[in-house]
Order: C-alpha cells, then structure tokens, then sequence
C-alpha cells in the first residue's frame, strides 16, 4: 500500500471516529430529552444535558459560520463577491 491510500484512509477513519463521537453525543442528547419528558432528570442530568446541548449549539454554528464564509454571490456581470 502507498502512503498516499494509507494516509486517505486513516483521514476517513478519524473522520467516522468523530461522527461516532458526535452520534452518541446526540443519542444521548435525545435520551435526556425523552427521559426528561416521561420520568424527570436529576440535577446531574440536567447539567449533563445542558453541556451537551451548548457543545451541539457551538459545533452546529461553527459550521454554518464555514460554510457561510466559503459562499460567494455571483452578480450579473460574473463577479464573485463574498457573502459576508
């Protein structure tokens, strides 16, 4: 194998470890919330589900705030300026 499938494969590899973090972050996100509906949350829960939810909000508008500093709006003309 040369380094360069090696290398892509270890980055798609740390890629899926990180989706599998963020998941269980997010099935526990929503076991909080089904359990806080039905039986109640101790205090520790709640502050564990507070944490999560303010990681989730953090990473959630760190991406849109990339994703919204790579658009550009193309005028008539064809010129591309930045959104922001």
């Amino acid at each position: 194998m040369n380094l360069k499938v090696f290398l892509k494969r270890k980055k798609i590899l740390k890629k899926t470890e990180v989706n599998q973090v963020e998941q269980k972050k997010l099935d526990r996100i929503n076991f909080l919330a089904k359990k806080a509906k039905t039986e109640g949350l101790t205090e520790a829960e709640r502050a564990e589900q507070a944490q999560l939810r303010d990681e989730y909000r953090a990473g959630f508008m760190r991406n849109l705030r990339a994703q919204l500093d790579n658009t550009y709006i193309m005028d008539a003309d064809g010129n591309k300026k930045k959104l922001r």
